[in-house]
């Protein structure tokens, strides 16, 4: 299924080599997010509307936020003339968040990070299963590879794009560390072998996408049964249409998943910054934080980030990619897959009724390596402790 979102964007082009910025300041021309206190007449929302030059063009109807068409250039007057009403809860402009990821060269390194995180022991106690659904929020996945075709369960595409594929090759390496086809004598393993896909594209071909097109994706996520979002984008910026979203997704009970950030500092993410996301760090093959990664007590755990081998797209259609089918990438992008594979293992257990339980779990499970308190909350991913529910090891 294919939902059309009409978003006449001027998406941001990654610069060559680096991949897109972590964070603009850039947003959709002629465009604003606008949230009215529920019960406001409609004759005041329609005045709110003229004084600020506005006109509704979409609604987000969980979150109840509306997408309003402004004359371009004048966005941030309009924000602030909204911001003025008092039935206003809030106003902003549409801005974007971008995949997080940081190229390696393809073919380098194993997949390393499974025996670090103890996945193995993981396994055999629980492989997932398809009635646990994984939500990858991100350029799209390639629909023919041969260790993803048989896992994605839905496709959704929240973008101008003409496709809900991966033409730009960042989703489908998140997909494939989350939960590529396993023991199938092909590529790669995922951290959750038997747990679903949901391809919702909410970043464009460029790798880019509208606070919008993520609140979108995050709410139909929630809506369609997905039990765990995976988001491997961010931006500096913090967006309250996106973080009612997240909110929403929490309260209807989904693990959310979030990349920190490459830009090596402790400066907040979002979405990863809000409460009620995991956010995730990039640690490399000795336990070392990342050199790229963001750190602070705000994020809440680390995972395996550098050198992962992933599922690459290979499809002639692709804008980046391997020209093949598997590479290697590194990144907070790569680390927040395989907590939300191991959130999707938990699910699996039946242990947990809760997200609150999954998440305690993860975080509780997670060793204590250097760095625990400084650089993150929690320690680094320990997926056996998180399935059998056992506090994680000290260094």
């Amino acid at each position: 299924m294919v939902v059309a979102v009409l978003v006449a964007a001027a998406l941001l082009l990654p610069q060559a080599g680096t991949g897109p910025a972590l964070a603009t300041d850039e947003f959709v021309p002629g465009e604003v997010l606008v949230k009215f206190r529920p019960g406001t007449p409609g004759a005041e929302v329609a005045a709110a509307h003229r004084q600020a030059g506005g006109q509704p063009r979409e609604v987000i109807p969980a979150i109840d936020v509306q997408v309003v068409r402004v004359p371009a250039g004048r966005e941030r007057a309009a924000v602030e003339a909204y911001r003025r009403s008092p039935n206003v809860v809030f106003a902003e402009v549409n801005g974007f968040y971008a995949a997080i990821w940081t190229p390696n060269d393809p073919y380098y390194g194993q997949q390393w990070q499974y025996p670090k995180i103890q996945a193995p022991d993981a396994w055999a106690v629980v492989t997932g299963t398809s009635q646990v659904a994984i939500a990858i929020l991100d350029t799209g996945i390639d629909q023919s590879h041969e260790d993803l075709r048989s896992k994605v369960a839905q496709n959704v595409n929240f973008t101008t794009s003409g496709s809900f594929d991966d033409k730009y090759g960042h989703g489908t390496h998140v997909a494939g560390s989350a939960a590529a086809a396993t023991n199938n004598g092909l590529g790669v393993a995922g951290t959750c072998p038997n747990c679903a896909l949901y391809n919702v594209k909410v970043l464009g071909d460029n790798g880019s996408g509208a606070w919008s097109w993520i609140a979108n994706g995050i709410v139909w996520a929630a809506d369609n049964g997905a039990k765990v979002i995976n988001m491997s984008l961010g931006g500096s910026t913090g967006s309250s249409t996106v973080e009612d979203a997240v909110n929403y997704a929490w309260n209807k009970g989904v693990v959310l998943v979030a990349a920190a950030g490459n830009s090596g500092s402790s400066a907040p993410s979002y979405p990863a910054y809000y409460a009620n996301v995991i956010a995730v760090a990039a640690t490399d093959q000795n336990d070392n934080k990342a050199s790229f990664s963001n750190y602070g007590t705000w994020v809440d755990i680390a995972a395996p980030g550098v050198s992962i081998l992933s599922t690459a797209p290979d499809h002639r259609n692709r804008i980046w990619g391997f020209g093949v089918k598997y590479g290697t990438l590194s990144g907070t992008s790569m680390a927040s897959p395989h907590v939300a594979g191991v959130a999707g293992l938990v699910w699996s257990t039946g242990a947990c009724g809760t997200n609150s339980c999954v998440r305690s779990r993860i975080e509780n499970g997670a060793d204590k390596i250097a760095g625990t308190g400084t650089y993150w909350a929690n320690g680094r991913l320990n997926a056996y402790n998180a399935v059998v529910g056992r506090t994680g090891s000290s260094p």
